[in-house]
């Protein structure tokens, strides 16, 4: 069976951070899946990046692949988990993985991901149909998220709880990690408790 991930770094909208992207890939290579990097729009607006990666996930089910998942890093993480959950979709892929994600764009934290995304003064419209929590239905293939307690640059209490307390609410399959410490934009966290993420991650991998 062929199989494929995707991976989406961080960056707030406005860049893609190096160290989120091809070592992940080639980490995930090394579980026994395909991955490559996705560089998707940055400094455009929504719905620009969404089609980018709509376009590579169906380029990959094009390809063959017959398991595609997605991974994604901070505004990368929201960017992912909109690809799962966006409504009438041709093509989603079958699991997500959210490090440390921007799940919202309603709350007063993570200001820049929403500004590059939608605009200075967006609508209250407009920031609700891109939140993820209010996207998820019975429906949604599994997620991993994990995040930690310590990251103040997207508060867990605003962005991964209120996901996770959704896919709870309609009995969506998901692992959620909290780790106590460790700031935001960790990548791989080596050295620090979150590191365990990797190892939890790949565990979860098996069964697909």
């Amino acid at each position: 069976m062929k199989r494929s991930i995707l991976v989406l770094p961080g960056g707030g909208y406005a860049g893609h951070a190096p160290h989120e992207g091809e070592p992940v890939a080639e980490w995930i290579r090394g579980l026994g899946w395909d991955a490559r990097v996705v560089e998707y729009p940055v400094k455009t607006r929504h719905p620009g990046p969404l089609q980018a990666v709509q376009r590579e996930l169906a380029a990959e089910r094009a390809a063959g692949y017959e398991q595609v998942g997605i991974l994604g890093f901070s505004a990368g993480g929201h960017l992912a988990g909109h690809a799962m959950l966006v409504k009438d979709a041709a093509d989603r892929p079958d699991f997500a993985i959210l490090c440390y994600p921007v799940t919202t764009m309603q709350a007063s934290t993570h200001i820049g991901s929403r500004t590059n995304l939608l605009g200075p003064r967006p609508s209250w419209w407009a920031k609700r149909a891109v939140s993820l929590p209010r996207l998820v239905t019975p429906e949604t293939k599994p997620m991993f998220i994990w995040t930690t307690a310590g990251d103040h640059g997207v508060e867990y209490a605003d962005h991964a709880y209120p996901l996770g307390q959704a896919l709870a609410r309609h009995n969506v399959e998901h692992d959620f990690h909290v780790f106590a410490e460790g700031g935001h934009g960790l990548g791989f966290a080596e050295g620090k408790p979150a590191a365990a993420w990797r190892e939890l991650c790949a565990a979860w991998l098996e069964r697909f």
